[in-house]
């Protein structure tokens, strides 16, 4: 069996411009300097909290609080987003190519159903796999539970993301990593890893 394990945020849901817009409303609350959104590309990362730590002062205002405030913000707005072009059929062609499908976010898993189901695609996915909080820390555990559990040759898997740290989830699974450009973060750090512009370019890829 081949098992594609596609991120949600940035790659399936294009959602950088909402996440930057929450951004720079929650700085300027805490009178902190705001961001264009090339600089925000430039330093979100994983952990979540490393990246804020670029932008709010963590000692007078935490990291649990801020992520609370963001999800409260974002949660709502993100139900009036699109879908990247093209990726929803990229998954039906995975999965007419033998691929079975997985949904692997950092987003609390109650969250990231909401989302699913508002704009119709959880049947599109075989399996979706979310975490237990808000605090979007890193998806390995989650993953590696699943590959373990299922007894899954990692050399018939790829991960689909939009960021170094999904980079960094196919390193430590064993499995191969395309990225897509148009998410959370800049193009030119991205260039050391298989890439697409557009979902149209996967088939030719796995």
């Amino acid at each position: 069996m081949k098992y594609i394990f596609w991120d949600f945020n940035g790659t399936v849901l294009d959602d950088a411009k909402l996440c930057y817009d929450i951004l720079n409303e929650m700085l300027i609350e805490e009178n902190r300097p705001t961001v264009t959104f090339e600089e925000y590309l430039m330093i979100f990362d994983f952990p979540v909290e490393n990246y804020y730590a670029k932008v709010y002062d963590l000692e007078k205002t935490s990291f649990k609080e801020l992520a609370h405030r963001f999800i409260e913000r974002y949660m709502p707005r993100s139900l009036d987003l699109n879908l990247h072009e093209g990726v929803i059929e990229a998954v039906n062609q995975a999965k007419e190519k033998g691929y079975q499908n997985i949904l692997l976010s950092a987003s609390e898993e109650t969250n990231l159903l909401i989302q699913l189901k508002h704009y119709g695609i959880d049947h599109h996915f075989d399996w979706i796999l979310g975490t237990s909080n808000v605090y979007a820390k890193s998806k390995i555990d989650v993953a590696l539970k699943f590959m373990n559990e299922n007894h899954i040759d990692r050399k018939s898997c790829y991960m689909i993301g939009d960021t170094l740290h999904d980079a960094e989830v196919a390193n430590a699974l064993g499995i191969k990593i395309i990225i897509y450009t148009k998410g959370h973060q800049h193009p030119s750090r991205l260039t050391q890893y298989s890439n697409i512009n557009h979902f149209n370019e996967l088939l030719g890829k796995i």
